[in-house]
Order: structure tokens, then C-alpha cells, then sequence
């Protein structure tokens, strides 16, 4: 028997065609070099097709977890390469998942000599937008570029769960109160350094919700008090003086022959806040990463009402905002969180759930109420 169709994979194909067309394009204009190429529609499908029926196999009872990227193995450094390729098909990627399910090494994809796609080998460095496709979960892809920076940040294109399609809209980050958390991680044009603050923050996103306990951080201004009018005293684990390595290591310009020790520091320290958020409570930080708190309970400030509508939104194509109760978003930290940003408008709150939910809570002064941006389809 054939593998049928999966009917998503050629109805996305279009929309992520036209986006690695636009962008290699631009960065062509723009004298960028080393550049991956761009993939047809029908390309896309292929891969999409076969990384999905893979995803639901078993190998020794393991879910593959497969990365596969676009690339020929003379567009990379240092490939590993296959004597004999592999078909591109859901049983042979199953069988070679555990060679490569470590985080950053890919099964390269490319026409043989026949023109037909096959796996070459793995590669772990890959040129800037190049098409990548994960398998997240069983039925769960996502689809991805790299952004050529030294960090190995990507920028989601799309996520593609069963029947169920979200291209990300990567027109969101010009709405106007769109907070700088959700800019970065949208960034598909401006690539910041990683000592950019607001990706130390994009990293503890990923962080926190890597851990998978669900959790909630609160970005306070520096030097600022006015945050504990909405916390309850005594705060449980109140951290006096304020951690300071995050801050430190943000604040950091390595020369080029530490910069990849000092980077492994900022990701220890990165992991060591964020894993803060699995204790109940909040976890509180400054706008420079100072730590300040975990296991905070909000309260309502005192003379201020109970939050009771929130705007929320998802960066996705076709997206619309919508008028909800937070209590409707989520259970307490939902609930907590926009409160807080409701009473502190110069704060911002960071919740992520068990399910693997992130939700982004800031104020609009346009709307003049607390805006939920709804961000796990590019963290994932």
C-alpha cells in the first residue's frame, strides 16, 4: 500500500513557497551571499508529506523526532554523507531518527541524479533561509528557516498540526503596541545580536516553556517598586540582593575567541531563571534581568477594578482579534498575569502552560485594556 496524500502539506505548500521566494530575494538585493535555494511548492510538499506520515511511526516504541533541511551537501560544512541515499519516505526516515534526533544536526534533502528527492546524510550547519522541517510531535511540524546568525536562532514559517494550519504573520510585529518580545521573535529581516535584551527574553521564553511545567514571569521596570503593590506580602521566596548573572552576561560584548564560552554561560543562567517558573507563583525580573523574586502571588493592586475583558491575538495569516475574559484564556496564571498587567501598564507578563500554550501579556494604549498575544506557534 501507498502512503495517501496528506492534504495539508499541498495546501500550505503555496503560502511557504512564496515566503522563501520573497525573503531569498531580498536578501539577494541586499548582496547577502551563501544563500540557500529556494524550493519549489512541489518540493515542499514532499518533504511536509514525508516528514508527517513519519511522525506517526514508532521506532522501538520511539516517536521519530526528525529535522529535515533543503540543502545539497556542497552548500554546507563538513557533511556527513550517505554511500547509498535514503528514499524520502516515512519508513526510512523513522529508521534513522535516532541518529539524528539531537537538537541541531538535520537529515539533508536534495534531488539525486534521477531528479527525485532523497535523503544525502546529516548536516549540522545549513546556509540562511534554508528550508527546514521539524517533526515537534506525532502530527505536529513545524516549519522553519534558519536566520544565519551565530546564535542558531530560526524563524518559524508555519505550523502544521494534523488538519490544522497556522502560517505566521510576520506583518504582526507593525501593529501598533506590539510588544518587543514578540518583534524579536518575529525578526524575519532584523536579526539582533544575542546580546540584544530583548532575545535574552525570547530565550527565556523557550526556556520556560521547554520545562513543561507551565509558569509565569513578570518583567518589571529597573529600579521601580511600584510591582509590589500587586504582589502579596511576604513574598515566599524573595531574593535579596537581586541574582544578577543574567543581567551581567546580557549586558556582555564577548571578543570573538570567549564569545562561545560566555554564550554557554548566558544559557546556563537563562535556564537557571526560567526553571524558577516551575515553582508555583511568579518569578520576577527586571527589564535588565535582574532576579528578583519567584514564587510571587499576584493580587489585585489596592483602588484598582478586577480585570474583565482582554484582547487577544495569534500572529497568524487570517488571525482576527477577539474580546475575551481572561479567565477564558487560561486557569489562575491567565488570570493573574493580566490582572498584574492591568494594574502595572509598564510591566509585561510571560505564562506558559503544561499543553505548551504561551501567552504574552502587555499593555495597549490603543485599546486601552490588556492585549494577550498568543506566541507558542513561534516558539516552537
Amino acid at each position: 500500500m501507498t502512503t495517501p496524500a496528506y492534504a495539508a502539506a499541498r495546501a500550505v505548500a503555496p503560502a511557504v513557497e512564496a515566503h522563501f521566494a520573497q525573503h531569498i530575494a531580498e536578501a539577494r538585493r541586499r548582496h547577502q551571499t551563501k544563500l540557500a535555494m529556494t524550493p519549489d511548492a512541489a518540493t515542499i510538499e514532499a518533504i511536509i508529506d514525508a516528514a508527517f506520515w513519519a511522525s506517526l511511526r514508532r521506532e522501538e516504541s520511539f516517536v521519530p523526532k526528525i529535522s529535515l533541511a533543503y540543502v545539497s551537501p556542497e552548500a554546507t560544512d563538513h557533511p556527513l554523507v550517505f554511500e547509498r541515499r535514503l528514499k524520502l519516505d516515512p519508513g526510512a526516515l523513522a529508521k534513522v531518527a535516532p541518529a539524528v534526533e539531537r537538537a541541531g544536526i538535520h537529515l539533508g534533502v536534495w534531488p539525486g541524479d534521477d531528479g527525485t528527492l532523497s535523503v544525502w546524510g546529516t548536516v549540522r550547519a545549513i546556509p540562511p533561509l534554508c528550508l527546514v522541517v521539524e517533526v515537534a510531535a506525532p502530527g505536529l511540524l513545524v516549519v522553519k528557516h534558519h536566520r544565519g546568525d551565530e546564535a542558531g536562532k530560526f524563524v518559524n514559517v508555519a505550523v502544521i498540526e494534523g488538519d490544522q494550519i497556522k502560517v505566521v504573520d510576520e506583518r504582526a510585529s507593525s501593529l501598533p503596541d506590539c510588544p518587543p518580545l514578540l518583534t524579536s521573535l518575529l525578526g524575519f529581516d532584523s536579526p539582533a545580536s544575542w546580546v540584544d535584551s530583548v532575545n535574552v527574553l525570547v530565550q527565556l521564553a523557550v526556556s520556560m516553556r521547554g520545562h513543561g511545567r507551565g509558569g509565569s514571569l513578570l518583567v518589571v521596570p529597573d529600579a521601580s517598586e511600584t510591582w509590589q503593590e500587586s504582589i502579596v506580602r511576604p513574598i515566599p521566596y524573595a531574593v535579596v540582593p537581586a541574582f544578577a548573572e543574567l543581567a551581567q552576561l546580557s549586558r556582555e560584548t564577548p571578543e570573538a575567541s570567549r564569545r562561545r564560552v560566555w554564550r554557554e554561560a548566558l544559557q546556563r543562567a537563562v535556564s537557571a531563571v526560567a526553571g524558577l517558573t516551575a515553582v508555583d507563583g511568579a518569578t520576577i525580573v527586571t527589564a535588565g534581568f535582574d532576579l528578583l523574586a519567584f514564587g510571587a502571588k499576584i493580587s489585585r493592586r489596592r483602588g484598582t477594578p478586577q480585570v474583565e475583558q482582554v484582547t487577544m491575538t495569534e500572529p497568524i495569516v487570517g488571525g482576527t482579534a477577539a474580546v475575551l475574559n481572561p479567565a477564558q484564556l487560561g486557569g489562575t496564571r491567565h488570570l493573574s498575569a493580566a490582572q498584574f498587567v492591568h494594574d502595572q501598564h509598564d510591566a509585561i507578563a510571560l505564562v506558559a502552560s503544561q499543553d505548551g500554550r504561551f501567552t504574552v501579556f502587555a499593555w495597549s494604549p490603543c485599546e486601552d485594556m490588556v492585549h494577550a498575544h498568543r506566541v507558542e506557534a513561534l516558539l516552537l
